[in-house]
C-alpha cells in the first residue's frame, strides 16, 4: 500500500476511536443527568460550560433547592473524553449568593469559575421563571 493509504486507514482508525470516546462520554454525561432527575424531585438545574480550544473545557452542574441552597455540585474538566463528573462537597449546603463570593475570593480556575457563573445564571433564571409545580425544572422529563 502507499503511504497516503496508509495515512488514511490511520487517519480513520484515530477517527473512530475518537467517534467512540465521545460516545462513552455522552453516555456518561445521560447518567448523571438522569441520576440527578431521579435523587431530587424539586429545585432548579443550572449547567455551564466552556469549551477548551487548546486547554480544558469544563461543565459545571448544580442542583439547588427552593430557597436556593446547593444541594449537588458537579464538575467535569479535562482535555479528554475520558473525564467524569467529580462531585465537589465543598461547595454543597452554600447559597447561590454565598457560592458568588466563593467565585469573588478567586476558589476557582477561571474556566471553572465562567462555568459556575453561566450555572448560577441559569438556575436563577429557572427559578424566576417557575410556576411553583413539581419537579425538577431545567431538565427534561426521563423516559425509563
Amino acid at each position: 500500500m502507499a503511504i497516503w493509504q496508509w495515512a488514511l486507514l490511520a487517519l480513520a482508525l484515530l477517527w473512530g476511536f475518537q467517534s467512540l470516546g465521545v460516545w462513552f462520554q455522552m453516555r456518561h454525561y445521560t447518567d448523571v443527568m438522569k441520576g440527578i432527575s431521579n435523587k431530587y424531585k424539586d429545585g432548579y438545574v443550572g449547567a455551564g460550560h466552556v469549551r477548551g480550544r487548546f486547554g480544558k473545557g469544563v461543565i459545571v452542574l448544580i442542583v439547588v433547592d427552593e430557597d436556593r441552597v446547593v444541594r449537588r455540585f458537579l464538575e467535569m474538566s479535562g482535555r479528554t473524553v475520558f473525564v467524569k463528573f467529580i462531585r465537589q462537597e465543598a461547595f454543597e449546603g452554600l447559597t447561590l449568593a454565598q457560592l458568588r463570593e466563593q467565585l469573588e475570593q478567586d476558589k476557582f480556575q477561571p474556566a471553572v469559575a465562567h462555568a459556575v457563573r453561566s450555572a448560577i445564571e441559569q438556575a436563577e433564571r429557572l427559578a424566576e421563571q417557575s410556576d411553583g409545580g413539581e419537579g425538577l425544572t431545567g431538565l427534561k422529563p426521563v423516559k425509563a
